[in-house]
């Protein structure tokens, strides 16, 4: 796949994720909160997730109708994820996707329903009355609440909060990147791969790829937190510094974490070649552009 071709399949794509969650999210939802959960997802982001969950089952000649469902809960997961993360009560930011947060635009009180009702219509999509077997649709659920939940990304999120002013070793802020972050990217690959049938060797390769381009996105964060204006990111620049969190800048020092960033996609392209699969090449660029972005 060249770069030209994959800018084709990323492109194609997201229009059809983007297609389903025009479809999905309700705009008729009480009381305004149609149009506040409409402006949280719908406008702006890369879509990474969705492009790791439909890279992933193609991969693995899997079901595309399930993948497309499972890359739009996760991209609910995700959206729901940074409404609350924006909050006073959380990171208290006024900037995401280059616009005003959800809470800046229509309150608090919007903005926390907007965020729970996303993340209830993210189960609600996995779960169609026909399109998906009942056993996969579990298999996606259990994959995406346990990516999501107190082991993965909220879990992450405590520690998160926990940690400001804190010193933190290089081993507890993996950890805690590896739930914050890392836990629902690596879901996202996975739950790509049970849209097909894999075994044994070919699930744990993908989970260590998901693994490695899960810290890799932190870690990339962390550095163009402090090397990118915020026009450039779309969010407020420096926020991490402002509050005093530990980040693999502040731990590492810039250099080395760049260092790590590389040394990071190169386990995973070494996973992607364990996994034995034929069609790796979109998962392959994923995992470049996870390091290479510039917002």
């Amino acid at each position: 796949m060249t770069l030209s071709d994959f800018g084709h399949w990323a492109q194609r794509s997201q229009g059809a994720v983007d297609a389903a969650l025009d479809a999905w999210v309700p705009p008729d939802a009480p009381a305004g909160l149609g149009e506040a959960m409409r402006y949280g997802v719908l406008d702006g982001g890369k879509r990474l997730r969705p492009l790791l969950v439909m890279a992933a089952c193609e991969a693995v000649a899997g079901d595309a109708e399930a993948a497309l469902r499972a890359a739009v809960s996760v991209e609910l997961i995700h959206a729901y994820s940074l409404v609350h993360d924006d909050m006073p009560c959380m990171d208290n930011d006024v900037l995401r996707r280059g616009k005003p947060t959800v809470h800046v635009k229509y309150g608090e009180a919007q903005a926390m329903l907007a965020g729970d009702a996303m993340q209830a219509l993210a189960f609600e999509v996995l779960t169609p009355e026909q399109g998906v077997a009942p056993a996969l649709q579990a298999r996606l659920c259990a994959l995406l609440a346990r990516a999501a939940g107190h082991a993965g990304m909220a879990g992450g999120q405590a520690i998160d909060l926990a940690s400001i002013g804190q010193p933190l070793s290089e081993v507890s802020l993996r950890d805690m990147h590896r739930r914050k972050t890392g836990a629902l990217l690596q879901a996202s690959v996975l739950m790509g791969a049970a849209c097909g049938e894999v075994s044994v060797p070919v699930c744990t390769a993908l989970t260590d790829f998901g693994a490695a381009i899960g810290l890799a996105f932190q870690v990339v964060d962390d550095i163009l937190d402090v090397t990118q204006p915020s026009e450039t990111l779309g969010k407020t620049a420096g926020k991490d510094v402002d509050n005093n969190k530990p980040t693999y800048v502040s731990v590492l020092g810039l250099e080395s974490a760049q260092a790590y960033a590389n040394r990071l996609r190169d386990e995973a392209h070494a996973a992607l070649e364990r996994s034995g699969l034929r069609d790796v090449a979109a998962l392959t660029m994923l995992a470049d552009k996870v390091v290479e972005r510039e917002n």
